[in-house]
């Protein structure tokens, strides 16, 4: 019988058991927070910013961030259409509109252009998110947001391991946020990361961590404002310095498994994958492959074919403004656009290399079989 290839899971070893028996056994009392504060110094070292605050989930850091930023009722906030809804929903938490807008052809992240075009009085801020591992273009974005005195934030859950010219994706914007999901290259199981470069939202934000009670306050159970719950527990935490202390392992790992699907798959035309454009690197995340309109492959026949081989294959995310809980933009054509003729390929650590060439195989497979029928 063959063996099902997942499209993802973690990479655990024994040392992230290590880490979270420690932390069981011993993280309580006075040690309740070692890993946590651990946690976040290792990865204010590896992404080079000043503040890092440990969260249950990307969302819940996005929900706090906002909400330090000043997002309310009446005000917009920009993003692309092409996203997972985690990125929209802490907007709508705070009773502002998502404005999505449509994403460029090559990166399939967020058009410059578009957010210009997009910009009104109620805009509060505008979310980059590196889809799939892909950068958005933050030059421009930081330089519209400059214009128009409006924060860039990021949503860096997919991009950990990409660099922008330099600097690692998250470590740019106001703000950053990241997710440790059990699908992401790093992970706590659930969890995630609030990051940035400015002390006083930082301070912000960490109030809003602790259900409002400032860091300074004296007096016992006594909050300054209505905050949040979104703290990692110290057994996630653990799990997450171990995985820190092999980042860089997991990242070339990420690098390797999209250099052996370019390769198995570059004498196909019209195909595309995960750009890497002049100046970046690309934590290619999930490699994600996109067939042209001209070669007929759909979505359906690429889930059938991998499903017929026990493959997983994921599909593209939807266009937010497509799902029940928003109304159609359908002027975002290319959003709409790509999901149709696109797919998400395995990308776990431990993919062997057999493994790698059936998934390969079964893209040349049907290829060849739509290319002989028209």
């Amino acid at each position: 019988m063959t063996s099902r290839i997942y499209y993802t899971k973690p990479s655990i070893t024994e040392k992230e058991i290590e880490y979270a028996t420690d932390a069981a056994r011993n993280g309580w009392g006075e040690r309740c927070y070692e890993y946590i504060h651990r946690f976040e110094e290792l990865f204010k070292q590896h992404l080079g910013v000043k503040y890092a605050i440990a969260t249950s989930s990307c969302t819940g850091a996005l929900h706090m961030g906002l909400a330090a930023l000043g997002v309310g009722p009446g005000d917009e906030v920009i993003l692309a259409d092409t996203n997972w809804i985690a990125s929209a929903a802490p907007i709508t938490y705070l009773g502002a509109k998502p404005v999505f807008v449509d994403i460029l052809p090559d990166t399939w992240c967020l058009d410059p252009q578009r957010v210009r075009e997009a910009i009104t009085p109620k805009t509060k801020a505008i979310i980059a998110v590196h889809l799939y591992g892909n950068l958005c273009e933050m030059d421009e974005l930081m330089t519209i947001g400059e214009q128009h005195g409006i924060p860039v934030i990021e949503d860096a859950a997919e991009a950990i391991g990409s660099v922008y010219h330099g600097k690692r994706a998250g470590s740019i914007g106001k703000f950053g946020a990241f997710s440790f999901h059990g699908t992401k290259t790093v992970t706590t199981g659930e969890g995630g990361m609030f990051v940035t470069n400015d002390a006083d939202l930082y301070e912000h934000v960490l109030t809003l961590s602790n259900h409002g009670r400032a860091r300074g306050q004296t007096k016992q159970f006594w909050p300054d404002m209505v905050g949040f719950k979104y703290k990692i527990s110290n057994i996630q935490a653990a799990i997450g310095c171990a995985q820190l202390e092999r980042i860089d392992d997991l990242i070339s790992r990420k690098r390797e498994i999209f250099r052996s699907y370019c390769e198995g798959v570059s004498s196909i035309s019209g195909i595309s994958m995960n750009p890497e454009l002049n100046g970046t690197q690309n934590g290619f995340w999930m490699p994600t492959l996109v067939f042209s309109q001209e070669t007929g492959i759909t979505r359906e026949n690429l889930q059938a074919a991998f499903r017929s081989e026990s493959i997983d294959a994921r599909v593209f995310f939807w266009p937010l403004s497509s799902l029940p809980p928003f109304e159609p933009v359908l002027k975002n054509r290319v959003s709409y656009d790509i999901p149709g003729r696109a797919v998400n390929l395995p990308s776990y650590h431990d993919l062997s290399e057999s493994d790698l060439r059936r998934v390969v195989n079964v893209i040349r497979s049907l290829s060849a079989s739509v290319s002989s029928n028209q």
